[in-house]
């Protein structure tokens, strides 16, 4: 046995004591978290205007601070944006995470010394878990990739400003960066295929045991390297590559076709990073479920989601959570993020210990008739009907359909297939089942003949990569929305559209 391998297995021991010590104490650590970063916080410029040197409690907080997503903080954010210190957070961030926002374009996260900091052990205690479960360290011992953004980083008025995944490449662990690839020049790779085909020269000789990235991406890396290797699967050019480390997305839609083009069935763990904070990760291979990071610098808070666009929605603590409801995840952050809604909706599959499943975005959903269809229905969905119908999923999204030239509206499914079922009007309507029994608004407006069953649109396998190459999102962290509630995407998608 290596000598990595030796001590990541002591050290992996070690974090799972650490880690079952704080799941078991959840509540009393999220408590501690709001009076630790609001203390540290009363002085600057949000902790005056809020009161925070009054905050004693949860209770408090509520009263003091409402909570907003980042345009309704923008005149916060544009004073830090523009170099003044203490607005959020003592003294001026370490980094900013650059994010793509909706109605302010561009949006600037701060990410703070002590923030980064739980970044990484969040990513460093999921691989030790995973290694003190099943005893498989071998991964250690060979190459790593990390499909990500460009490390490249520029300045907002001296503030370090990156992309999230390309600020974290800039703090990999000594002990690793002698496995770690592609290499700094490769990384700094602006354009996304031209990336991909210089990580394929650095990595298609090595021995790739571990690879970690949005699943999409990857995918395409897959079927890039499988065409320039002549193989048939990935398992010939990497014989030892057992684990697969990924975020962003749920990764069931795919998991088939990854199968198919691995050769065999690996090892994944899911993480859930986000520029705002490290919120989750996968801690037991039984169990898909993602353990809540809640000893990690962040409050947590939830919205019903049903209740979050209400004047004044009810919003509740970890202690007030109950499983299987729908909730919009809102943080305070020993970054400066305060009451912060930062879109995303999860549900609890478990109150001991507190572990969640990403159901979608708050904003992202199909809801033209008051159905409101999560990314969550339609994921399971379409994952039975592929175990039904046996069928490769590379890409989809979903989109009402208004205004046809005949008959009643429905919900269109674009799907680019690697392999189409066998009988796409069984899928279809296997797929519209799930749907209804998911989904009662959904059904009630089937029954009522004001909605007809889903539709599927077949497009062309490389469609959803041309659309995002279209749009300058080819690649990085980017991804296509699950749902919409207009034909914004759809429309452009019909331009790939299977003749």
């Amino acid at each position: 046995m290596s000598l990595k391998k030796f001590f990541g297995k002591i050290i992996a021991k070690q974090t799972r004591k650490k880690v079952d010590a704080w799941k078991k104490d959840a509540v009393n650590r999220q408590n501690q978290t709001l009076l630790k970063i609001t203390d540290k916080a009363k002085d600057t410029q949000f902790g005056k205007d809020h009161d925070f040197s009054t905050i004693k409690s949860y209770s408090d907080f509520k009263k003091l601070v409402p909570v907003r997503d980042y345009e309704a903080l923008k005149p916060y954010f544009d004073r830090l944006v523009n170099g003044e210190a203490d607005i959020f957070w003592p003294g001026l961030p370490k980094y900013f995470s650059k994010t793509s926002g909706t109605t302010s374009g561009t949006k600037y996260i701060p990410i703070s010394k002590e923030s980064m900091g739980h970044h990484l052990t969040a990513a460093r205690d999921a691989l030790l878990l995973y290694i003190s479960q099943t005893g498989n360290a071998d991964f250690v011992d060979g190459k790593m990739i990390f499909l990500q953004g460009s490390p490249v980083m520029t300045e907002k008025n001296g503030i370090a400003t990156g992309r999230l995944s390309g600020i974290v490449a800039h703090h990999i662990p000594a002990y690793l960066q002698k496995n770690r690839l592609p290499s700094l020049k490769t990384n700094s790779i602006d354009d996304w295929e031209t990336k991909v085909d210089a990580i394929i020269d650095e990595t298609i000789n090595e021995d790739m045991t571990l690879i970690s990235g949005i699943p999409s991406w990857v995918q395409f890396y897959f079927e890039r390297i499988l065409t320039r290797s002549g193989k048939q699967h990935i398992k010939e050019v990497f014989p030892n590559f057992n684990l697969f480390v990924y975020g962003g997305v749920n990764f069931e839609p795919y998991r088939s076709r990854f199968e198919k083009l691995i050769g065999k069935r690996v090892d994944s763990i899911e993480t859930y990073p986000s520029s705002e904070g490290f919120i989750a990760f996968q801690d037991d291979q039984n169990d898909s479920s993602l353990l809540l990071n809640v000893d990690a610098g962040i409050f947590f808070e939830f919205i019903p989601a049903e209740n979050y666009f209400d004047e004044n929605p009810p919003r509740i603590s970890l202690a007030e959570v109950e499983v299987d409801k729908n909730y919009a995840l809102i943080l305070s952050t020993n970054a400066g993020l305060w009451a912060y809604s930062i879109g995303d909706t999860v549900k609890f599959t478990s109150l001991n210990p507190y572990k969640i499943l990403v159901t979608g975005r708050i904003k992202h959903f199909t809801s033209a008739f008051g159905e409101h269809v999560i990314a969550e229905e339609v994921e399971a969905a379409l994952r039975e009907a592929v175990e039904k119908y046996p069928a490769e999923v590379i890409e989809f999204t979903v989109a009402p359909e208004l205004n046809p030239t005949e008959g009643l509206p429905y919900h269109e499914w674009f799907i680019a297939f690697a392999k189409a079922p066998e009988n796409m009007t069984a899928f279809a309507e296997s797929i519209d089942k799930t749907m209804q029994k998911r989904n009662a608004y959904y059904a009630d407006l089937i029954n009522g003949k004001i909605l007809r069953p889903l539709r599927i649109t077949s497009l062309k396998q490389d469609a959803f990569n041309a659309y995002m190459k279209s749009q300058g999102k080819l690649g990085g962290q980017n991804k296509v929305p699950r749902l919409s509630n207009d034909r914004k995407i759809a429309d452009v998608l019909t331009e790939w559209r299977e003749k």
